[in-house]
């Protein structure tokens, strides 16, 4: 054989393998398409469903505690509910007071601090007059007015749009009460329905994709408490107003990505400089952008990584393009489903490994024969 038949041996299989390739990256894209049309219209229910799982993963702890300890299922579920909204109405008790004790402290803030950029906009470097400032604020009344109509048009929309969430509030909640009270019969009803092959790799698959939600759970409240401490203490130090408030706030915006810790850390700063200064609303500003670089570039990536098993870049990666596809709710929900599609990955590839000899068999069971029936898991 020639070197110049040889070589166009070796250009046609090279060909005909970059063909096959992007034969299947054509059929995958394509199916990713579809699946992205299907997520888009289904996600009036994937919502509810996706969010019900994230609470379930906190309160079933408790409630499998309780049931393991005698507890009937329902009992048990009703218990942890009403415990945890007890728990969430106490805090809101203690808080109540503290913020209606210091309202006042604050609006004083605030008139002061407007009074204040008034006088800095006259005597400043602008050389704004009184007279522009009153016709300014009584262009921004007119405005006001002439939107009188659109506003009142607009609370049609805004009555559907409360409406829809008080809607997907009540069925979250529901779906929270049955996730909790027959969640552990799941995995036996799927190995049942499956058999002992499909239902017995299905379990496992299922089980491991339970335990690293639950893993992102534990992970994202310990990144929040993080936060809220130290910009609480801050603020405690600074002599803020509000400061115990505001921490709590900064806490239950550590569950929502990027708005939750944006809105939660400019209403620290707003309230320092209004009721302490311009100085002390630096310092808090510094606090607040200090703590959440330490929490986007080091804890979240580290603690989500360690619980899931993911590389900090993938955990980044997706919250970026869960955000810019579906807004903050899928920059919330991006890393739970990237770490699903990873743990169902390993998953795979275990079984090939297994298959292929790689790995001992002492590591699992072979695809044919998966493991015996899983145990009640809570």
């Amino acid at each position: 054989m020639t070197s110049s038949s040889a070589r166009d041996r070796v250009v046609d299989h090279g060909f005909s393998v970059l063909q096959k390739w992007g034969i299947r990256i054509v059929v995958y894209a394509a199916a990713a398409v579809v699946l992205g049309w299907v997520i888009g219209h289904t996600w009036m229910v994937l919502y509810p469903l996706a969010m019900a799982l994230v609470v379930a993963t906190v309160l079933q702890p408790p409630t499998g505690f309780l049931r393991r300890h005698g507890w009937p299922d329902a009992l048990a579920a009703v218990t942890v509910m009403l415990s945890f909204f007890a728990l969430i109405s106490a805090l809101v008790a203690i808080l109540a007071p503290q913020v209606a004790g210091q309202a006042d402290d604050v609006a004083e803030g605030a008139s002061d601090g407007l009074q204040q950029v008034r006088e800095w906009l006259v005597t400043g470097p602008f050389e704004v007059t009184n007279g522009q400032i009153t016709n300014a604020i009584s262009a921004v009344q007119d405005k006001i007015q002439d939107s009188a109509t659109q506003i009142g048009s607009g609370v049609f929309s805004t009555i559907g749009v409360a409406t829809g969430v008080i809607v997907n509030l009540v069925l979250i909640l529901v779906l929270t009460f049955f996730f909790m009270k027959d969640g552990h019969k799941f995995l036996p009803w799927v190995r049942s329905i499956g058999g002992a092959r499909v239902g017995g790799h299905l379990t496992e698959l299922l089980l491991r994709i339970w335990n690293t939600l639950g893993g992102f759970i534990r992970a994202q409240t310990m990144v929040a408490a993080i936060d809220a401490i130290i910009i609480g203490l801050g603020l405690i130090i600074l002599d803020v107003p509000l400061a115990v408030p505001l921490a709590v706030v900064t806490f239950f915006g550590g569950y929502i990505p990027i708005i939750g810790a944006f809105v939660s850390g400019a209403l620290a700063v707003l309230v320092t400089l209004v009721t302490n200064g311009w100085q002390e609303a630096l310092i808090a500003l510094a606090i607040v952008v200090a703590v959440q670089q330490l929490e986007g570039n080091v804890l979240s990536p580290w603690l989500q990584g360690k619980s899931m098993n993911l590389h900090a870049g993938i955990i980044l990666l997706s919250v970026t393009a869960g955000s810019s596809m579906f807004g903050i709710t899928g920059a919330f929900l991006a890393v739970p489903v990237a770490s699903a599609v990873a743990e169902t990955l390993r998953y795979l590839l275990e079984r090939v490994d297994r298959e292929a000899g790689v790995v001992p068999e002492e590591a699992g069971p072979p695809l044919e024969e998966p493991g015996k029936p899983v145990a009640e898991q809570d």
